[in-house]
């Protein structure tokens, strides 16, 4: 056996530094750690909050740090999670209803680490604590919603057949279509029922007019739409968040549960979360320009200018909503002014160009919607600290603009303070808009006891099980299992370095069993070069020519059988979800891995030590 190839050498050399120097951030274990952000998009802490809230902790006897700015957040770091926890509790009764306090883990990392952008592995729910959210969908609304939009479209229809009718309106499930003489009813009848197949009609008796009733199918059909399209939606936001390995499903009828890992800012998860924000593009009634009357006009309705302006008159059809838009950017105008560049579908885009082209010299508004949901904390008559969902709701005007020209499919909004309130609207836009409002009902803060807990049963596993491992290889196979645990060792270091490198990757508990697993599999590849080699030395063959046959026998064998484990890797991952999938990726690593110790790792080993020999070796220690 010759001298080991030097670029398959430098190959190894290279691999173990750079997966150990990104592994060793791992070594620096993060701290404990309360968060505090404003309620309000973009906002700060103020120095006066950061103040009361130092001498709240002080006053409570909780050793703390000085605090950090975190984007535009204030972390303070705790020295255990009990202090942790009870932090938390004062922080919220010192800083009240502005800001929101949330759990949160502080990293400890080197700074020469940080600058070559090496970090520790993302872990997820069940190991570093997050944000847990349940969320409940108005699927009533949603067919409230729905029946509205239904209204619109026999109004346009009518409209383009040139019938002339009294009314469409709807009463909870019911579309009451009236016109103004039998004519229009005979010749409107057919049509109308076509065109709504989800409805059962029938004629009026008090009126030329027909009463179409949604089926029970239909309803439950929008109820469902209305839940997998706020799922679809809620998961859209929660990417935008970047949140590693997210949990975004549907529980039961008309509810979704959202799990974020590692929040870094649980304040705008729940800004971003708990928000129906759309928008509306109206008509303003301009007979009533420059001033509002008391009570809203017969098809109109009265709402505040954002910024304290004169209140505007719109008129209660709209144009198009925010469920029509496609996609939202934030960007600059020519004055450097923060606007919201949409693009609407196709529907949208033909009704904009129609009802624009006839308005044309008349004043639009954009009416913003926004539905929040909070969770407020108070004290019961008992003293027990009790939480209760309040949900809020503001309708105002942010721009009103004289209409030039025909409207098409792209549009800006302007009249927005700030960029951080400008991407933040877009953001929601973007994301898609939400079949029917939701609301909060329940938050728990996941904690990093858990975790720490799950991760030292997961550590206790893997130290178990590779000693026990370590010890077989040692005493079966001596200085041949030596060199297999050295490679072994390399192995975890090669996994954790990977891991920690690749972008959005999460650890779970599922993802520690894969690397336990990995390290039972890893000295598999070996233990069949090492009875290839056994096996070549009772054949008679000399011990250099026995390493050599020895690994070239074992290599198609380990080839197939790694082989086979990856395809079920990749199965699992395909076909999972959520913590399969990290299992599946874990698992996926460590054959790659183990394969690369085992077959280049330990065959360096092997030639370092008997192939520079001068004077071949009579046996080998196997």
């Amino acid at each position: 056996m010759t001298h080991y190839p030097r670029w398959k050498l430098i190959l190894l050399i290279v691999v173990l530094g750079v997966c150990g120097l990104y592994a060793m951030p791992n070594l620096y274990p993060d701290v404990p750690a309360i968060q505090v952000s404003s309620t309000e998009a973009g906002g700060e802490v103020s120095l006066t909050a950061r103040d009361k809230l130092n001498k709240a902790l002080a006053e409570a006897g909780i050793d703390h740090s000085a605090g950090e700015r975190v984007g535009t957040s204030w972390l303070v770091r705790m020295q255990s999670n009990d202090d942790q926890l009870r932090g938390k509790i004062i922080a919220e009764e010192a800083l009240g209803r502005d800001y929101v306090v949330a759990l949160n883990l502080a990293p400890t990392t080197p700074d020469w680490l940080r600058k070559i952008g090496a970090s520790p592995m993302n872990l997820g729910l069940d190991l570093r604590g997050g944000v847990h959210f349940l969320i409940q969908v108005d699927s009533e609304a949603a067919v409230k919603q729905r029946m509205e939009a239904w209204a619109g479209e026999i109004r346009l229809m009518l409209r383009d057949e040139g019938v002339r009718y009294r009314s469409v309106e709807h009463e909870g499930r019911d579309l009451l279509v009236v016109f103004l003489d039998e004519i229009g009813l005979d010749a409107m009848d057919s049509k109308v029922r076509t065109r709504l197949r989800e409805f059962n009609g029938r004629r009026m008796e008090d009126a030329p007019g027909l009463r179409l009733t949604l089926t029970e199918q239909g309803v439950r059909e929008i109820q469902n739409y209305a839940v997998d399209q706020n799922r679809t939606s809620l998961a859209n936001r929660v990417n935008e968040l970047g949140v590693g390995e997210p949990v975004v499903q549907r529980q039961g009828i008309d509810r979704i549960v959202v799990q974020l890992p590692g929040i870094q800012d649980a304040a705008q998860a729940r800004r971003i979360l708990g928000r129906t924000a759309t928008l509306e593009f109206r008509l303003v009634a301009d007979e009533f320009a420059g001033r509002a009357p008391g009570v809203a006009p017969i098809g109109t309705e009265i709402f505040p200018f954002k910024g304290g302006g004169a209140p505007v008159v719109l008129r209660k059809q709209s144009i198009v909503t925010g469920d029509q838009v496609t996609n939202a950017q934030m960007g600059f105008d020519e004055n450097g002014v923060p606007e919201v560049n949409i693009t609407l579908d196709a529907g949208g885009s033909r009704r904009m160009q129609r009802i624009t082209g006839d308005n044309v010299g008349k004043p639009m508004g954009v009416l913003f919607i926004e539905n929040k949901s909070e969770i407020e904390r108070y004290f019961d008559d008992a003293g027990e600290r009790r939480e209760r969902v309040v949900n809020t709701s503001e309708q105002y005007v942010i721009n009103v603009a004289t209409i030039r020209d025909t409207l098409g499919s792209r549009f800006r909004i302007t009249g927005l303070d700030s960029a951080a309130e400008a991407s933040e609207l877009a953001l929601l836009l973007r994301a898609g808009g939400l079949a029917a409002p939701i609301s909060i009902i329940e938050e728990r803060t996941i904690g990093p006891s858990l975790g720490a807990d799950n991760i030292a049963a997961g550590f206790k596993s893997m130290v178990i099980g590779m000693s026990l491992v370590l010890v077989f290889m040692a005493v079966w196979y001596k200085a041949f299992g030596l060199i297999a645990n050295i490679a072994l060792v390399g192995n975890l270091v090669i996994i954790v370095g990977i891991l920690s490198m690749i972008p959005g990757a999460t650890l779970t508990l599922p993802g520690i069993a894969g690397i336990v697993l990995t390290v039972g599999m890893a000295v598999d590849a070996n233990v069949l070069i090492f009875e290839q080699i056994k096996s070549s030395i009772k054949d008679g063959m000399a011990p250099l020519q026995a390493i050599e046959a020895g690994y070239n026998r074992a290599f198609s064998t380990i080839l197939d059988a790694n082989l086979t484990t990856m395809i079920v890797a990749i199965i699992l991952f395909a076909a999972g979800a959520g913590s399969v999938q990290g299992f599946a990726v874990t698992l996926f690593i460590g054959i790659l891995t183990s394969m690369f110790t085992a077959i280049v790792g330990t065959r360096a080993i092997v030639g370092f030590v008997y192939g520079r020999r001068a004077r071949a070796p009579d046996r080998l220690s196997i």
